[in-house]
């Protein structure tokens, strides 16, 4: 088994994964060039295009230097979501009590085997991005490392491709923020953490990002003695405040030990623990870990590609540079994904890949800024939101009406003991026009598609208020949202004509 350092422990799970993602007695096919696209990268972005390119007759191929599926299938939304599952579980069964239900005895997570589910299931998803998969549908599959070598030439362990079209979607990883003493000790990120088979007992995090929250929430409802570092006062800044306040106080209640404003972090190896010294507005702490987290940020996966060879503009932090068309400096080469992207998001790299097969092989004039991209952060309760928030209103100078629901009044929420949430959506001012919305509730990443599609197919809050929801859901607090709308249309001079009306009616 190839040593993918994502692929520990080498149970029977990995080795089934590894065998449709990097099979390691794949024979690289011949070329067949040139090929109408050459694609780098076989996460989302690669595999939606190839995909897509060869179910419309091109000739593609795809080359992947590690695990086909990214990091999304290999160490991002899928064994994330599978850990916070079983996370979830847990506090549900501590939670029993408040329902009525009684749970004798002390909740104990078996840590080992919630990793074990989460490798098997992992691996049970994973033959959709197989290397086998890919080649039925017509694609040559390449693994190894891939590098441009001049125009129309891409270079894969001594395998020459030569190209029409190419297509970067390397994707991103995990950056090291410049934390002193950090090159002195072990620390896990995104790629190793779900190759842990025990539980720490005392867990760093740094990164109050999604990453950092939903991890660090998940560990301490495992068992495990959390601290959270955040750079900023509070958790997911980029986030609505309200929703950010929401979502901290929840996690404060599952034992996670946050602090806020994070200042002078230092990081000191003592045996086999970890020592992190942080300073906040109120106290200087000096603790001890198990384990180190690092969730501060991604980088784009623009190394060793010979970008520079094929007049490729890129730099370290943004990535590739690209056109409204996601078109690169040289026009015969575009990029998808997280490579050139802000958003970074499995559903979001999905949809580039569309714009770009539309714009590559038939000369289309897809725009990527007019996709409309939610997204959704998986802690409990979740917040999810599209479009812009308040804050980005005011930066931007545009006039808004909002309208907001707290869950606490809508009956599902209160049955089922979700109230702390709300639906909040944003409209043009003095319109319906909706330009963005924020959830928090326990599935707000599901109930979030409905204002996407509005706001995709230009339908207002109105029409929301006019479509029935069944009830009791929690989707009807958007209906309620929809209501509030229509209510404020009610202006003193309307209320004065219905008044009118009415009497005419003979219903005064």
């Amino acid at each position: 088994m190839t040593d993918f350092v994502q692929l520990h422990p080498r149970d029977q799970y990995n080795q089934l994964l590894e065998s449709h993602v990097h099979p390691p007695d794949w024979v690289n096919p011949s070329p067949s060039g040139p090929y109408h696209l050459v694609v780098l990268g076989a996460g989302t972005a690669g595999l939606v295009t190839a995909a897509a390119a060869a179910g419309l007759g091109a000739k593609v191929a795809l080359v992947e230097r590690e695990l086909m599926g990214g990091d999304c299938l290999n160490v991002g939304c899928v064994p994330s979501k599978g850990l916070i599952s079983a996370a979830r579980v847990a506090a549900t069964v501590r939670e029993a009590s408040s329902f009525g239900v009684q749970v004798p005895g002390e909740v104990v997570v078996d840590f080992g085997g919630a990793m074990e589910r989460m490798r098997r299931l992992r691996a049970s998803i994973s033959p959709a991005d197989s290397a086998a998969r890919f080649r039925d549908l017509g694609v040559d599959v390449f693994l190894g490392p891939a590098r441009f070598e001049g125009p129309g030439n891409v270079d894969v362990n001594g395998i020459k491709l030569r190209y029409k079209k190419a297509v970067i979607a390397t994707g991103a990883r995990a950056s090291a923020p410049p934390i002193p003493g950090l090159d002195q000790v072990e620390y896990l990120t995104n790629e190793t953490v779900f190759s842990l088979t025990e539980l720490p007992r005392r867990l760093g995090v740094i990164g109050a990002g999604p990453i950092g929250c939903e991890l660090s929430q998940a560990f301490a409802r495992f068992g495990s003695e959390v601290y959270l570092v955040a750079a900023s006062r509070e958790i997911l800044p980029r986030e609505d405040a309200t929703a950010s306040a929401t979502v901290k106080k929840a996690i404060l209640a599952d034992g996670v030990k946050l602090f806020g404003g994070g200042k002078d972090l230092k990081l000191v190896p003592e045996g086999r623990a970890i020592r992190m010294q942080v300073a906040t507005d109120d106290e200087a702490y000096d603790l001890r870990v198990d384990k180190l987290l690092i969730a501060a940020g991604r980088s784009p996966n623009v190394d060793g590609l010979g970008l520079e060879t094929v007049g490729v503009e890129f730099d370290k932090r943004g990535g590739v540079k690209v056109n409204d068309k996601l078109q690169t400096t040289n026009s015969r080469i575009f990029a998808a994904g997280d490579v050139c992207s802000k958003y970074k998001f499995t559903h979001a790299a999905d949809f580039m890949a569309r714009t770009v097969i539309r714009n590559a092989l038939f000369l289309g004039r897809a725009k990527v800024s007019a996709l409309t991209i939610p997204w959704c952060t998986y802690t409990s309760p979740e917040i999810a939101r599209v479009g812009i928030c308040e804050k980005e209103a005011d930066e931007q100078g545009v006039e808004i009406d909002t309208f907001f629901q707290e869950l606490a009044q809508v009956d599902r929420a209160v049955l089922e003991g979700d109230e702390n949430g709300f639906v909040k959506v944003h409209v043009k001012k003095g319109t319906g026009k909706i330009l963005g919305a924020t959830i928090v509730a326990r599935n707000a990443g599901d109930m979030i598609s409905e204002i996407t599609l509005a706001m995709t197919g230009g339908l207002g809050l109105a029409k929301i208020a006019d479509t029935i929801h069944p009830y009791p859901t929690q989707a009807e607090a958007i209906r309620k949202v929809g209501d509030q709308y229509k209510k404020s249309l009610l202006t003193p001079r309307i209320r004065v004509i219905l008044d009118t009306v009415r009497w005419f009616a003979g219903m005064h």
